[in-house]
């Protein structure tokens, strides 16, 4: 009995080592299974190549365009001020808003009695300063006449004192009869001088006379002036606009009736920054009288107008900045455009050489381009960007001759390799928008992700951030968890 006991035992113990080396060789199996999946795991990953659409900077002579806009004017406005007072008894049969006006043609007609009465009270005035006229010159002749005759009397009554005198000294005169021919001769003189006064008054009427017929006629100028202002006719063909006015309505001097626009002389007043206007002056501060091309949006469609600049605003106007640009026109279209219409405008600046023409997307914010390297590697250059266009942008001091990314990507950079494809400018690729919970699991998924460099995480996840994702980023990443 005691033999059987001691034999369980010994099995039991021999059937527990066993299993204690059993279990043993499993763990020591799993941890070497363990360490060279680790090892195999942590076998250094292959660098991935990007392919990329290059091009070659090329050294032309570009021509920028600046866009700028404005409103359609009219150069060649008139204003219609009623230049007489009275009742409106005629119109133009297209004195309305809109209406079209030939040059010499009648605007409007006002009455005219109260113009025609003046005129004839002031024809009245010059007749009776033309008769006053000639009667101050009657008068002048026949005090001229009185003078000489006075003069004629003078001269007798001196040689009557000069017989008198001589009598006197013979003896055989008397002092009674030199006395008396004195003062006959004193008497003549005095004649003499008031026949001379009589002279001057008459010489002085004339000349009054002839003032107030200057006057008279002045008056009689007036009066036709005021008459002919009671018709107005249009200097030049034209479109009205602004009208006021109906017929039997009585008017005031100066009143505005209507405006009138010349539809052959248009021009757009657009407004540039100053940075703008420094390049279409000349080195004297003169603007360039570039050529201008203005557009008209109309249903869909634009209506392009050719021009020219003509001057530059005098001031920079209150609370405004930059300057203020004019452009002639060289249309009459007025069927489709009217002034005040808002027109786009571009300026053809003058040209620039030796500068390149890029793809806006090969350039970043700091003017910076990726260029192909010569082991395919990715280099970084400095541009100076001239002007932004469009989808184009004009850069100067590029390295002429190298390779460029046309179109940056957030994944490269410097030191990226890639693989060039020469064959013009990549289409735009094609781009996702992500719903939160997919957004959120992808960003959780390149955050795990310890085997990758930081710098492609953090581009990586500045990509998911946006609104719009690279289809081809998600759909690599997807496939990474899912394990494809």
């Amino acid at each position: 009995m005691r033999f059987a006991m001691r034999s369980l035992f010994g099995m039991m113990l021999l059937v527990l080592t066993l299993g204690l080396l059993a279990m043993a060789v499993g763990q020591i199996t799993g941890a070497i299974a363990t360490r060279s999946a680790e090892d195999r795991g942590r076998e250094p990953a292959r660098e991935r190549v990007f392919a990329v659409n290059v091009a070659t900077f090329e050294a032309v002579t570009a021509r920028p365009v600046l866009t700028a806009w404005g409103d359609l004017r009219s150069a060649r406005t008139l204003e219609l001020r009623a230049a007489a007072g009275g009742t409106l008894i005629e119109l133009a049969p297209g004195f309305r808003d809109g209406g079209r006006i030939a040059a010499g043609e009648t605007l409007w007609r006002i009455d005219p009695a109260d113009a025609e009465t003046e005129l004839d009270l002031a024809r009245s005035d010059h007749a009776a300063a033309i008769a006053e006229e000639a009667e101050a010159l009657a008068g002048l002749a026949l005090a001229r006449e009185e003078k000489a005759a006075s003069e004629r009397q003078r001269e007798l009554r001196a040689q009557a004192l000069a017989r008198a005198e001589d009598l006197s000294g013979r003896g055989v005169g008397t002092a009674a009869a030199r006395e008396e021919a004195e003062l006959a001769l004193a008497t003549a003189e005095q004649a003499v001088t008031g026949r001379r006064l009589a002279l001057a008054q008459a010489e002085a009427r004339i000349g009054r006379s002839a003032i107030a017929t200057a006057r008279a006629a002045i008056g009689v100028a007036e009066a036709e002036r005021i008459l002919a202002d009671t018709v107005a006719t249009a200097p030049f063909d034209g479109v009205l606009t602004e009208v006021d006015a109906v017929l039997g309505r009585l008017v005031t001097v100066n009143e505005k009736l209507g405006v009138l626009l010349d539809p052959t002389a248009l021009e757009v007043a657009f407004r540039v920054s100053n940075r703008e206007f420094a390049r279409i002056v000349n080195a004297e501060g003169d603007v360039l009288p570039l050529a201008v091309t203005a557009s008209l949006a109309s249903d869909g469609t634009e209506v392009d107008v050719a021009g020219r600049i003509d001057r530059a605003g005098a001031s920079s106007g209150a609370g405004q900045s930059g300057r203020l640009i004019y452009a002639a026109l060289e249309t009459d279209r007025l069927g489709l455009m009217r002034p005040g219409d808002f027109m786009t405008v571009r300026v053809e600046e003058p040209r620039l050489g030796n500068v390149a023409v890029v793809p806006a997307t090969a350039v970043s914010a700091e003017g910076r381009v990726l260029v192909l390297g010569a082991d395919a590697r990715l280099e970084e250059a400095e541009v100076a960007v001239l002007r932004r266009q469009g989808d184009e942008v004009i850069v100067a001091d590029a390295p002429f001759g190298r390779e460029f990314v046309t179109e940056r990507q957030p994944q490269l950079g410097a030191g990226i390799l890639v693989r060039p494809l020469r064959g013009g400018v990549p289409e735009a690729e094609a781009m996702v928008r992500l719903s939160p919970e997919r957004r959120a699991g992808l960003i959780e998924a390149v955050r795990a992700n310890g085997r990758m460099p930081e710098e492609a995480r953090a581009r990586i996840l500045a990509t998911l951030e946006a609104d719009e994702v690279p289809a081809s980023m998600v759909e690599r990443l997807e496939s990474r968890r899912s394990g494809g």
